[in-house]
C-alpha cells in the first residue's frame, strides 16, 4: 500500500511546485490543500506543522516531514522511498 502524501501549498511558490514536481516525478500521488484558496485551513496546518507557517508543509502518513528542502533532503539520504513505500 502506498503512503498517504498530504502537501500545503500556494499556487504562487516555487517550493511548492518542486516538491510537487519530485512527487510527481516517483509516481507519487498526494492530496493537496491550497491555503490561498482555502484560508482557513492554514490554521490546521500551521497547528500539525508544530508552529510552521511557511509553505510548503508536507506530511507522509500524517507525519509531519517539513518543507521543500527537508523533502529533497529525505531524497538525497536515500530515506525519501522508504518512508513512501511504509
Amino acid at each position: 500500500m502506498m503512503s498517504t502524501v498530504e502537501i500545503y501549498t500556494k499556487p504562487t511558490c516555487g517550493f511548492c511546485h518542486a516538491a510537487k514536481r519530485l512527487l510527481t516525478s516517483k509516481g507519487i500521488s498526494y492530496s493537496e490543500v491550497n491555503i490561498a484558496a482555502q484560508p482557513d485551513r492554514r490554521g490546521e496546518m500551521i497547528k500539525r506543522a508544530n508552529g510552521s507557517s511557511t509553505v510548503p508543509q508536507i506530511f507522509i502518513d500524517g507525519t509531519h516531514v517539513g518543507g521543500c528542502d527537508d523533502l529533497f533532503a529525505l531524497e538525497r539520504g536515500g530515506k525519501l522511498d522508504a518512508m513512501l513505500a511504509a
